[in-house]
């Protein structure tokens, strides 16, 4: 029994420190290739990405206390790294021209269709859910870069 409890206790500390290392190390990366050093964002819009998108879609995840336990902790990873994969504003700039706009086109789609966020992100994260006027806003401004 005892052995039980040091694998527990183990995989709930060795978290803890690479959720640690992640986040320090996503902080390090974020301003480079930034989608705010190609265009300007509101700071309505900023507000509006900042808690219904980049947890999933930057280098700036913040994970709450229960990513430390298994396996809810895998399973979160894994949607973070499939949206980071799918988007990430903070790799933005690195992105060829074509898939810039096209990343754009598919914001304003999924937004509009409520596609994102997540569904079962918004089970625990009913902030994160965009009243009409958060969609909006998040579409005028995908419309005004697309026009430039």
């Amino acid at each position: 029994m005892e052995k039980n409890w040091n694998w527990f206790y183990y995989s709930l500390c060795s978290s803890t420190v690479d959720k640690t290392t992640r986040n320090a190390q996503s902080e390090a990366l974020a301003n480079k290739n930034d989608i705010s050093t190609l265009f300007e964002i509101p700071d309505d819009v900023a507000q509006i990405l900042k808690k219904s998108c980049n947890d999933c879609h930057s280098n700036n995840t913040k994970y709450p206390w229960y990513s430390n336990i298994q396996p809810f902790g895998w399973w979160m990873q894994f949607h973070v790294d499939e949206g980071k994969l799918e988007l990430n504003f903070n790799q933005f700039a690195a992105y060829p021209a074509h898939k810039q706009r096209k990343k754009l086109e598919e914001i304003a789609e999924e937004i509009k269709t409520g596609k994102m966020p997540l569904p079962s992100y918004l089970w625990i994260h009913k902030d994160a859910r965009l009243s009409p006027d958060e969609k909006y806003a998040i579409s005028n401004w995908v419309q005004s870069i697309k026009q430039k």
